[in-house]
Protein backbone atom coordinates (compact mmCIF):
# COMPACT_ATOMS: atom_id res chain seq x y z
CA UNK A 1 0.00 0.00 0.00
CA UNK A 2 1.17 3.33 -1.09
CA UNK A 3 1.88 5.77 2.25
CA UNK A 4 0.04 8.47 2.47
CA UNK A 5 2.24 10.51 3.68
CA UNK A 6 6.25 9.63 3.52
CA UNK A 7 8.62 12.33 5.03
CA UNK A 8 12.03 11.25 3.86
CA UNK A 9 15.78 12.60 5.28
CA UNK A 10 14.27 15.96 6.52
CA UNK A 11 16.62 18.28 7.53
CA UNK A 12 16.10 21.50 9.21
CA UNK A 13 18.50 24.16 11.16
CA UNK A 14 17.90 27.27 12.80
CA UNK A 15 21.56 29.09 13.49
CA UNK A 16 23.80 26.44 14.92
CA UNK A 17 21.26 24.46 16.18
CA UNK A 18 20.32 21.24 14.05
CA UNK A 19 16.64 20.63 15.29
CA UNK A 20 15.97 17.69 12.47
CA UNK A 21 18.82 15.35 11.54
CA UNK A 22 18.01 13.06 8.46
CA UNK A 23 14.27 12.14 9.74
CA UNK A 24 12.35 9.84 8.04
CA UNK A 25 8.79 9.10 8.92
CA UNK A 26 5.42 8.12 7.13
CA UNK A 27 1.65 6.99 7.89
CA UNK A 28 -0.92 5.04 6.12
CA UNK A 29 -4.01 5.91 5.08
CA UNK A 30 -6.92 5.23 8.21
CA UNK A 31 -4.25 4.98 10.77
CA UNK A 32 -2.98 6.75 13.68
CA UNK A 33 0.49 6.85 14.00
CA UNK A 34 1.98 8.45 17.36
CA UNK A 35 4.94 11.21 17.13
CA UNK A 36 6.81 10.58 20.25
CA UNK A 37 9.64 12.51 22.12
CA UNK A 38 11.09 14.63 24.93
CA UNK A 39 10.14 18.63 24.57
CA UNK A 40 13.25 20.17 22.09
CA UNK A 41 13.71 16.28 20.10
CA UNK A 42 12.65 17.62 17.12
CA UNK A 43 8.22 16.53 16.88
CA UNK A 44 6.50 20.34 16.32
CA UNK A 45 9.51 21.07 13.96
CA UNK A 46 8.88 18.67 11.63
CA UNK A 47 4.95 18.77 11.90
CA UNK A 48 5.31 22.65 11.20
CA UNK A 49 7.28 21.49 7.91
CA UNK A 50 4.70 19.28 6.87
CA UNK A 51 2.18 22.01 7.93
CA UNK A 52 3.91 24.67 5.68
CA UNK A 53 4.74 26.94 9.09
CA UNK A 54 8.34 26.24 8.10
CA UNK A 55 10.79 25.35 5.13
CA UNK A 56 12.66 22.72 5.96
CA UNK A 57 16.71 22.72 4.21
CA UNK A 58 16.45 19.42 2.46
CA UNK A 59 14.76 15.80 2.27
CA UNK A 60 11.52 14.98 0.68
CA UNK A 61 7.72 14.81 1.33
CA UNK A 62 5.25 12.93 -0.44
CA UNK A 63 1.22 13.13 -0.09
CA UNK A 64 0.17 10.09 -1.86
CA UNK A 65 2.68 9.03 -3.89
CA UNK A 66 3.07 12.74 -4.78
CA UNK A 67 6.08 14.78 -4.34
CA UNK A 68 4.73 17.31 -2.36
CA UNK A 69 6.06 20.62 -1.28
CA UNK A 70 3.86 23.08 1.09
CA UNK A 71 4.24 26.73 0.25
CA UNK A 72 2.43 28.00 3.22
CA UNK A 73 -0.19 27.36 5.71
CA UNK A 74 -3.14 28.04 3.38
CA UNK A 75 -1.82 25.44 0.54
CA UNK A 76 -1.03 23.03 3.09
CA UNK A 77 -4.58 23.16 4.30
CA UNK A 78 -6.26 22.86 0.89
CA UNK A 79 -3.67 20.17 -0.19
CA UNK A 80 -5.73 18.30 3.01
CA UNK A 81 -3.22 18.51 5.82
CA UNK A 82 -4.68 20.06 8.86
CA UNK A 83 -2.95 20.51 11.99
CA UNK A 84 -3.52 21.25 15.34
CA UNK A 85 -1.05 22.96 17.42
CA UNK A 86 0.14 22.83 20.84
CA UNK A 87 0.10 26.36 21.37
CA UNK A 88 -3.58 27.34 19.81
CA UNK A 89 -4.22 29.60 17.73
CA UNK A 90 -7.61 31.12 17.83
CA UNK A 91 -8.18 35.14 17.37
CA UNK A 92 -9.03 35.63 20.71
CA UNK A 93 -12.12 38.37 19.29
CA UNK A 94 -13.29 36.44 17.23
CA UNK A 95 -16.50 34.46 17.92
CA UNK A 96 -16.36 30.76 18.45
CA UNK A 97 -18.15 30.19 14.99
CA UNK A 98 -15.81 32.58 13.45
CA UNK A 99 -12.76 30.65 14.69
CA UNK A 100 -13.70 27.31 13.73
CA UNK A 101 -14.66 28.43 9.96
CA UNK A 102 -11.25 31.12 9.80
CA UNK A 103 -10.34 31.26 6.40
CA UNK A 104 -12.70 28.73 5.41
CA UNK A 105 -15.83 30.94 5.28
CA UNK A 106 -18.71 29.63 3.16
CA UNK A 107 -20.14 32.01 0.77
CA UNK A 108 -23.13 33.08 -1.23
CA UNK A 109 -23.40 35.54 -4.37
CA UNK A 110 -20.07 36.78 -2.66
CA UNK A 111 -21.14 36.93 1.04
CA UNK A 112 -20.38 34.95 3.69
CA UNK A 113 -23.32 32.16 4.53
CA UNK A 114 -24.03 32.84 8.02
CA UNK A 115 -26.74 30.11 8.49
CA UNK A 116 -24.27 27.24 6.65
CA UNK A 117 -21.50 28.98 8.33
CA UNK A 118 -23.53 28.27 12.25
CA UNK A 119 -24.12 24.81 10.72
CA UNK A 120 -21.05 23.45 10.31
CA UNK A 121 -19.47 24.80 13.56
CA UNK A 122 -22.21 23.15 15.41
CA UNK A 123 -21.65 19.79 13.85
CA UNK A 124 -17.76 20.21 14.44
CA UNK A 125 -18.62 20.89 18.16
CA UNK A 126 -21.38 17.71 18.24
CA UNK A 127 -18.55 15.78 17.14
CA UNK A 128 -16.86 16.51 20.27
CA UNK A 129 -20.23 16.56 22.19
CA UNK A 130 -19.50 20.29 23.57
CA UNK A 131 -22.83 21.64 21.76
CA UNK A 132 -23.18 23.63 25.44
CA UNK A 133 -20.24 26.28 24.26
CA UNK A 134 -22.13 28.66 22.40
CA UNK A 135 -21.14 29.85 18.82
CA UNK A 136 -21.70 33.54 19.26
CA UNK A 137 -19.05 33.69 22.39
CA UNK A 138 -15.70 35.64 21.85
CA UNK A 139 -12.81 33.04 22.19
CA UNK A 140 -11.44 35.43 25.12
CA UNK A 141 -14.28 34.58 27.51
CA UNK A 142 -13.84 30.47 27.29
CA UNK A 143 -11.76 28.37 29.69
CA UNK A 144 -8.49 27.53 27.93
CA UNK A 145 -9.75 24.41 28.05
CA UNK A 146 -13.01 25.22 25.86
CA UNK A 147 -10.39 27.45 23.55
CA UNK A 148 -8.95 24.05 23.02
CA UNK A 149 -11.88 22.08 22.38
CA UNK A 150 -12.74 24.88 19.58
CA UNK A 151 -9.00 24.22 18.45
CA UNK A 152 -9.82 21.03 17.94
CA UNK A 153 -13.04 21.81 16.27
CA UNK A 154 -11.61 23.61 13.70
CA UNK A 155 -9.20 20.89 12.19
CA UNK A 156 -12.26 18.68 12.04
CA UNK A 157 -14.17 20.80 9.61
CA UNK A 158 -13.41 19.54 5.34
CA UNK A 159 -11.96 16.19 4.83
CA UNK A 160 -8.34 16.31 5.29
CA UNK A 161 -6.28 13.71 3.82
CA UNK A 162 -3.92 14.17 7.40
CA UNK A 163 -4.49 15.29 10.53
CA UNK A 164 -1.79 16.68 12.60
CA UNK A 165 -2.60 16.79 16.66
CA UNK A 166 0.16 18.26 18.40
CA UNK A 167 -0.82 17.88 22.56
CA UNK A 168 -4.74 18.24 21.57
CA UNK A 169 -5.57 16.45 25.49
CA UNK A 170 -3.48 18.66 27.71
CA UNK A 171 -6.04 20.74 28.87
CA UNK A 172 -8.97 18.05 28.31
CA UNK A 173 -10.74 16.15 31.47
CA UNK A 174 -10.97 12.27 30.81
CA UNK A 175 -14.36 12.87 29.31
CA UNK A 176 -13.34 15.12 26.87
CA UNK A 177 -10.58 12.56 25.66
CA UNK A 178 -12.52 9.95 25.45
CA UNK A 179 -14.53 11.80 22.86
CA UNK A 180 -11.87 13.09 20.94
CA UNK A 181 -10.78 9.58 20.43
CA UNK A 182 -14.26 8.40 19.01
CA UNK A 183 -14.06 11.01 16.96
CA UNK A 184 -10.60 9.88 15.70
CA UNK A 185 -11.61 6.31 15.36
CA UNK A 186 -14.59 7.61 13.27
CA UNK A 187 -12.46 9.83 11.00
CA UNK A 188 -9.30 6.72 10.83
CA UNK A 189 -12.47 4.22 9.77
CA UNK A 190 -12.92 7.25 7.07
CA UNK A 191 -9.76 6.78 5.61
CA UNK A 192 -8.24 9.50 7.58
CA UNK A 193 -4.46 9.51 8.36
CA UNK A 194 -3.78 10.77 11.74
CA UNK A 195 -0.06 12.01 13.36
CA UNK A 196 -0.69 12.12 17.03
CA UNK A 197 1.53 14.04 19.24
CA UNK A 198 1.31 13.79 23.09
CA UNK A 199 3.41 13.18 26.37
CA UNK A 200 0.59 11.30 27.66
CA UNK A 201 2.33 7.79 26.41
CA UNK A 202 -0.92 5.59 27.40
CA UNK A 203 -2.89 7.82 25.28
CA UNK A 204 -0.49 6.83 22.51
CA UNK A 205 -1.02 3.52 23.20
CA UNK A 206 -4.39 3.56 23.70
CA UNK A 207 -5.28 5.28 20.05
CA UNK A 208 -2.31 4.71 17.85
CA UNK A 209 -1.16 1.78 15.64
CA UNK A 210 2.35 2.59 14.78
CA UNK A 211 4.94 4.95 17.03
CA UNK A 212 8.26 6.69 16.21
CA UNK A 213 10.11 7.88 18.26
CA UNK A 214 12.40 11.24 18.18
CA UNK A 215 15.56 12.11 20.38
CA UNK A 216 17.79 15.22 19.67
CA UNK A 217 16.68 15.51 16.10
CA UNK A 218 17.32 12.05 14.88
CA UNK A 219 14.55 8.94 14.59
CA UNK A 220 15.37 6.81 17.73
CA UNK A 221 13.21 4.07 16.99
CA UNK A 222 9.68 3.07 15.25
CA UNK A 223 7.66 0.14 15.12
CA UNK A 224 3.81 -1.17 16.11
CA UNK A 225 2.52 0.03 19.32
CA UNK A 226 0.80 -3.36 20.11
CA UNK A 227 4.14 -4.55 20.52
CA UNK A 228 5.76 -1.91 22.66
CA UNK A 229 5.81 -1.45 26.34
CA UNK A 230 5.82 1.84 27.95
CA UNK A 231 9.50 0.89 29.23
CA UNK A 232 10.92 0.73 25.99
CA UNK A 233 9.27 4.05 24.67
CA UNK A 234 10.37 5.78 27.24
CA UNK A 235 13.98 4.31 27.02
CA UNK A 236 13.67 5.59 23.26
CA UNK A 237 12.74 8.90 24.12
CA UNK A 238 15.29 9.61 27.07
CA UNK A 239 18.38 7.50 26.11
CA UNK A 240 17.90 6.03 29.60
CA UNK A 241 16.10 3.86 32.34
CA UNK A 242 13.21 6.02 33.84
CA UNK A 243 12.12 4.47 37.37
CA UNK A 244 10.16 5.90 40.43
CA UNK A 245 7.92 8.43 37.76
CA UNK A 246 6.35 9.56 40.81
CA UNK A 247 8.90 9.83 43.53
CA UNK A 248 7.90 10.19 47.42
CA UNK A 249 9.23 11.15 50.39
CA UNK A 250 8.66 10.23 53.60
CA UNK A 251 6.40 13.44 55.15
CA UNK A 252 4.24 14.52 58.19
CA UNK A 253 2.18 17.30 57.41
CA UNK A 254 2.58 19.89 60.45
CA UNK A 255 0.32 22.66 60.91
CA UNK A 256 -2.12 24.68 59.05
CA UNK A 257 -1.22 27.08 56.63
CA UNK A 258 -4.01 27.76 54.82
CA UNK A 259 -7.98 27.63 54.62
CA UNK A 260 -10.77 28.24 52.70
CA UNK A 261 -13.94 27.66 54.35
CA UNK A 262 -17.43 28.00 51.92
CA UNK A 263 -15.19 30.17 49.73
CA UNK A 264 -17.92 31.41 47.14
CA UNK A 265 -17.18 33.55 43.87
CA UNK A 266 -19.05 35.10 41.10
CA UNK A 267 -19.85 32.52 39.33
CA UNK A 268 -17.42 29.76 40.88
CA UNK A 269 -16.61 28.18 42.62
CA UNK A 270 -20.24 27.89 44.84
CA UNK A 271 -18.59 26.33 47.92
CA UNK A 272 -15.11 25.33 48.45
CA UNK A 273 -13.85 24.32 51.55
CA UNK A 274 -10.37 23.02 52.67
CA UNK A 275 -7.19 22.67 55.06
CA UNK A 276 -3.72 22.70 53.66
CA UNK A 277 -1.31 21.93 56.03
CA UNK A 278 2.89 22.42 55.63
CA UNK A 279 4.81 19.58 53.83
CA UNK A 280 1.40 18.57 52.67
CA UNK A 281 0.56 18.56 48.66
CA UNK A 282 -3.37 18.33 48.43
CA UNK A 283 -4.59 17.62 44.84
CA UNK A 284 -7.79 18.87 42.74
CA UNK A 285 -9.64 16.82 40.41
CA UNK A 286 -12.52 17.51 38.27
CA UNK A 287 -13.77 18.23 34.74
CA UNK A 288 -13.46 21.36 32.29
CA UNK A 289 -15.44 23.84 34.34
CA UNK A 290 -15.88 22.45 37.35
CA UNK A 291 -14.57 25.89 38.75
CA UNK A 292 -11.02 24.46 39.96
CA UNK A 293 -9.13 27.10 38.70
CA UNK A 294 -11.73 29.91 39.64
CA UNK A 295 -10.78 28.63 43.43
CA UNK A 296 -7.63 29.16 42.76
CA UNK A 297 -8.03 32.58 41.43
CA UNK A 298 -10.22 33.79 44.09
CA UNK A 299 -8.11 32.38 46.99
CA UNK A 300 -4.57 34.18 44.91
CA UNK A 301 -7.30 37.27 44.62
CA UNK A 302 -7.36 37.46 40.73
CA UNK A 303 -11.42 37.24 41.02
CA UNK A 304 -13.54 38.74 43.35
CA UNK A 305 -14.89 36.61 46.46
CA UNK A 306 -18.20 37.24 47.23
CA UNK A 307 -19.02 35.28 50.22
CA UNK A 308 -16.96 32.34 52.74
CA UNK A 309 -13.59 33.30 54.39
CA UNK A 310 -9.56 32.67 53.60
CA UNK A 311 -7.21 32.00 56.20
CA UNK A 312 -3.31 32.57 55.62
CA UNK A 313 -1.32 30.85 59.10
CA UNK A 314 -4.98 30.74 60.93
CA UNK A 315 -5.44 34.62 60.65
CA UNK A 316 -8.31 35.64 58.32
CA UNK A 317 -6.64 37.39 55.35
CA UNK A 318 -9.97 37.07 52.58
CA UNK A 319 -10.04 40.65 50.72
CA UNK A 320 -6.46 40.75 49.50
CA UNK A 321 -4.89 41.53 45.50
CA UNK A 322 -2.23 39.29 44.18
CA UNK A 323 0.55 41.70 45.64
CA UNK A 324 -0.63 41.00 49.04
CA UNK A 325 -0.79 37.13 48.40
CA UNK A 326 2.69 37.24 46.94
CA UNK A 327 3.63 38.97 50.30
CA UNK A 328 1.99 36.16 52.02
CA UNK A 329 4.53 34.22 50.22
CA UNK A 330 1.46 32.98 48.26
CA UNK A 331 2.81 31.89 44.66
CA UNK A 332 -0.39 31.05 41.73
CA UNK A 333 0.97 29.11 38.39
CA UNK A 334 -1.64 29.59 35.66
CA UNK A 335 -2.99 27.06 33.65
CA UNK A 336 -2.53 29.12 30.84
CA UNK A 337 1.42 29.87 30.83
CA UNK A 338 1.38 31.39 27.12
CA UNK A 339 -0.82 34.05 28.37
CA UNK A 340 -0.66 34.29 32.23
CA UNK A 341 2.32 32.65 33.28
CA UNK A 342 4.90 34.39 30.93
CA UNK A 343 6.22 37.61 29.36
CA UNK A 344 6.81 35.69 26.44
CA UNK A 345 9.11 38.88 24.86
CA UNK A 346 11.15 38.81 27.56
CA UNK A 347 14.26 37.16 29.09
CA UNK A 348 14.49 34.21 30.88
CA UNK A 349 16.44 36.32 33.54
CA UNK A 350 13.36 38.73 33.65
CA UNK A 351 10.72 36.23 33.82
CA UNK A 352 12.91 34.07 36.76
CA UNK A 353 13.33 37.11 38.57
CA UNK A 354 10.12 39.32 38.18
CA UNK A 355 8.51 39.03 41.15
CA UNK A 356 11.52 39.07 43.92
CA UNK A 357 14.35 41.35 42.56
CA UNK A 358 15.61 41.95 46.38
CA UNK A 359 17.89 38.92 45.39
CA UNK A 360 19.34 40.72 42.82
CA UNK A 361 19.56 43.82 43.26
CA UNK A 362 21.95 46.37 44.63
CA UNK A 363 21.48 49.53 46.64
CA UNK A 364 17.95 49.70 44.86
CA UNK A 365 19.01 48.62 41.50
CA UNK A 366 18.69 45.36 39.72
CA UNK A 367 22.47 43.46 39.15
CA UNK A 368 22.53 41.87 35.37
CA UNK A 369 25.61 40.13 36.71
CA UNK A 370 23.08 38.87 39.36
CA UNK A 371 20.35 38.30 37.86
CA UNK A 372 22.35 36.32 35.33
CA UNK A 373 24.03 34.35 38.12
CA UNK A 374 20.79 33.76 39.65
CA UNK A 375 18.87 32.45 36.39
CA UNK A 376 21.44 30.12 35.36
CA UNK A 377 21.19 28.52 38.72
CA UNK A 378 17.60 27.54 38.43
CA UNK A 379 18.42 26.52 34.71
CA UNK A 380 20.73 23.94 35.79
CA UNK A 381 18.57 23.09 38.60
CA UNK A 382 15.90 22.67 36.67
CA UNK A 383 17.49 21.39 33.55
CA UNK A 384 16.25 24.47 30.81
CA UNK A 385 17.28 23.74 27.94
CA UNK A 386 18.41 27.20 26.86
CA UNK A 387 21.05 28.91 25.02
CA UNK A 388 21.67 31.81 28.06
CA UNK A 389 19.29 34.05 30.68
CA UNK A 390 19.16 36.48 28.05
CA UNK A 391 17.44 34.01 25.78
CA UNK A 392 13.76 34.89 25.00
CA UNK A 393 10.89 32.76 26.53
CA UNK A 394 9.22 32.82 23.23
CA UNK A 395 12.09 30.51 21.78
CA UNK A 396 11.70 27.41 23.62
CA UNK A 397 9.67 24.44 23.60
CA UNK A 398 6.61 24.15 25.81
CA UNK A 399 7.93 21.80 28.45
CA UNK A 400 11.00 24.52 28.98
CA UNK A 401 8.24 27.71 29.52
CA UNK A 402 6.79 25.84 32.08
CA UNK A 403 9.75 25.07 33.90
CA UNK A 404 11.01 29.10 33.61
CA UNK A 405 7.23 29.44 35.24
CA UNK A 406 7.86 26.73 38.27
CA UNK A 407 11.35 28.53 38.69
CA UNK A 408 10.00 31.69 38.97
CA UNK A 409 7.56 30.37 42.29
CA UNK A 410 10.71 28.90 43.56
CA UNK A 411 13.20 31.89 43.23
CA UNK A 412 10.43 34.08 45.21
CA UNK A 413 10.55 31.50 48.05
CA UNK A 414 7.35 30.93 48.07
CA UNK A 415 5.79 28.65 50.91
CA UNK A 416 2.27 27.99 49.90
CA UNK A 417 2.16 26.44 45.77
CA UNK A 418 -1.08 26.92 44.03
CA UNK A 419 -0.37 24.88 40.99
CA UNK A 420 -3.01 24.76 38.25
CA UNK A 421 -2.19 22.11 35.71
CA UNK A 422 1.54 22.52 36.17
CA UNK A 423 2.83 19.64 34.01
CA UNK A 424 0.69 20.44 30.87
CA UNK A 425 2.47 20.24 27.95
CA UNK A 426 5.53 18.38 29.48
CA UNK A 427 7.34 15.70 28.42
CA UNK A 428 7.82 12.61 30.24
CA UNK A 429 11.35 13.25 31.42
CA UNK A 430 10.50 16.69 32.03
CA UNK A 431 7.31 15.39 34.34
CA UNK A 432 9.54 13.36 36.25
CA UNK A 433 12.04 16.25 36.81
CA UNK A 434 8.58 18.28 38.09
CA UNK A 435 7.07 15.87 40.35
CA UNK A 436 10.79 15.20 42.24
CA UNK A 437 10.89 18.91 42.35
CA UNK A 438 7.52 19.43 43.97
CA UNK A 439 8.15 16.00 46.12
CA UNK A 440 11.42 18.16 47.13
CA UNK A 441 9.14 21.03 48.16
CA UNK A 442 6.82 18.84 50.32
CA UNK A 443 9.46 17.48 52.36
CA UNK A 444 11.01 20.88 52.68
CA UNK A 445 7.41 21.66 54.27
CA UNK A 446 6.02 23.63 51.75
CA UNK A 447 1.82 23.44 51.16
CA UNK A 448 1.14 22.81 47.88
CA UNK A 449 -2.44 22.66 45.87
CA UNK A 450 -1.76 20.39 42.93
CA UNK A 451 -4.71 21.14 40.47
CA UNK A 452 -4.34 18.58 37.60
CA UNK A 453 -6.74 16.21 35.00
CA UNK A 454 -4.53 13.24 34.98
CA UNK A 455 -6.06 11.39 37.49
CA UNK A 456 -2.53 9.20 37.66
CA UNK A 457 -0.75 12.04 38.64
CA UNK A 458 -3.07 13.30 41.50
CA UNK A 459 -2.97 9.76 42.89
CA UNK A 460 0.56 9.32 42.64
CA UNK A 461 1.54 12.65 43.64
CA UNK A 462 -0.67 13.95 46.52
CA UNK A 463 -1.29 13.16 49.79
CA UNK A 464 -4.98 13.46 49.80
CA UNK A 465 -7.95 14.80 47.09
CA UNK A 466 -10.55 16.64 46.51
CA UNK A 467 -13.00 16.88 43.95
CA UNK A 468 -14.77 19.81 42.23
CA UNK A 469 -18.37 19.08 40.74
CA UNK A 470 -20.72 21.92 39.54
CA UNK A 471 -18.29 24.48 41.59
CA UNK A 472 -18.44 22.55 45.19
CA UNK A 473 -15.47 21.12 46.34
CA UNK A 474 -16.14 17.52 47.75
CA UNK A 475 -14.44 16.56 51.52
CA UNK A 476 -10.85 16.08 50.69
CA UNK A 477 -9.93 12.42 51.65
CA UNK A 478 -6.40 10.90 52.27
CA UNK A 479 -5.21 9.55 48.91
CA UNK A 480 -5.46 6.00 49.41
CA UNK A 481 -9.52 6.27 50.06
CA UNK A 482 -8.72 7.32 46.21
CA UNK A 483 -8.76 5.44 42.72
CA UNK A 484 -9.28 6.54 39.01
CA UNK A 485 -12.94 5.17 39.25
CA UNK A 486 -13.87 6.99 41.98
CA UNK A 487 -12.32 10.27 41.45
CA UNK A 488 -13.96 9.85 37.99
CA UNK A 489 -17.59 9.41 39.62
CA UNK A 490 -17.17 12.23 42.13
CA UNK A 491 -16.17 14.29 39.06
CA UNK A 492 -19.33 13.39 37.33
CA UNK A 493 -21.77 13.68 40.40
CA UNK A 494 -22.21 9.46 40.39
CA UNK A 495 -21.17 9.15 44.13
CA UNK A 496 -21.53 10.70 47.47
CA UNK A 497 -18.16 12.29 47.86
CA UNK A 498 -19.96 15.02 44.86
CA UNK A 499 -23.22 15.39 46.76
CA UNK A 500 -24.06 19.26 47.01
Amino acid sequence: MTPRLRMAAVRKSFGATHALKNVSFEVAPGQVHALIGENGAGKSTLMKILSGACLPDGGQIELDGQRFVPRDPLHARRSGIAMIYQELTLAPHLSVADNILLGEEPHRFGWTDRSRQRAIARKALSELHHESISLDAPINHLTIAEQQIVEIARALIGSPKVLIMDEPTSSLTQTDTRNLFAAIDRMRQCGVSIVYISHFLEECQRIAGRYTVLRDGESAGSGDMAAASLDDIIRLMVGREVKDIYPRHRRAPGKAVLELRTLRGTTKPRSASLTLHEGEILGIAGLIGAGRTEMLRACFGLDRIEGGKVLVHSRESTYCSPARRLGQQIGLLSENRKEEGLLLNRSLADNLTLTRFRPVSRLGLVSRRRQRQRTQEWMKRLDVRANDPDQHVNELSGGNQQKIAVGRLLHHDASIFLLDEPTRGIDVGSKVQIYKLIDDLAARGKAIIFVSSYLPELLGVCDAIGVMYRGVLSAVRPVTDWNEHTLMAAATGQSEAAAI
